[in-house]
C-alpha cells in the first residue's frame, strides 16, 4: 500500500499545523512556504481537509485555518481518508459495484473487509500528535 502524493502532502500540512500552538490560525501560503508543498496544492488540500472537519476556517483579517480538533484526536487514518476516501485495499472491498472477472468464484472477497479494518486500525492508532514530534 502506498499513499498518493496528495495524501502524503496532506499529512505534511497537518503535521506542520499541529506543531503550532492550539488554535493558531495559518494560511495556505504560510504552510506552503514552511513545508515546500506547492501553494495551489496546499490551498486545495486545506479546503478539502476543512470540508472533512479536520481543519476549521475563518475569513477576515484574523482568519485562516486551524486544527478543528486537538491533534491527539486526529489520526493518520482520518487524514488519509479525507483525501483518499475510505480505506479499501482492493476494488471489491468497498461498497461500490466493481466488475471483476473473479467475483462469482472469489473466496477471498468476503475476508477483505477484515484486512481493510486491520489497516484502518493501524493507521487510526497513529495520532497527529505523534506525527508532529
Amino acid at each position: 500500500m502506498r499513499l498518493s502524493h496528495l495524501a502524503d502532502y496532506a499529512v505534511v500540512l497537518m503535521t506542520a499545523a499541529a506543531r503550532r500552538p492550539a488554535g493558531a490560525r495559518l494560511s495556505a501560503t504560510e504552510l506552503s512556504g514552511e513545508t515546500g508543498v506547492p501553494l495551489p496544492t496546499a490551498q486545495k488540500l486545506m479546503g478539502q481537509l476543512a470540508g472533512c472537519g479536520l481543519l476549521s476556517s475563518a475569513r477576515g483579517a484574523s482568519g485562516g485555518f486551524a486544527l478543528a480538533r486537538a491533534a491527539q484526536d486526529i489520526s493518520l487514518a482520518d487524514i488519509v481518508e479525507a483525501v483518499e476516501g475510505p480505506i479499501a485495499l482492493t476494488m471489491c472491498s468497498d461498497s461500490a459495484n466493481h466488475e471483476c472477472i473473479l467475483d462469482a468464484h472469489c473466496r477471498v472477497k468476503p475476508h477483505m473487509g477484515v484486512v481493510g479494518n486491520a489497516v484502518r486500525g493501524a493507521l487510526g492508532a497513529v495520532s497527529l500528535t505523534e506525527l508532529a514530534q
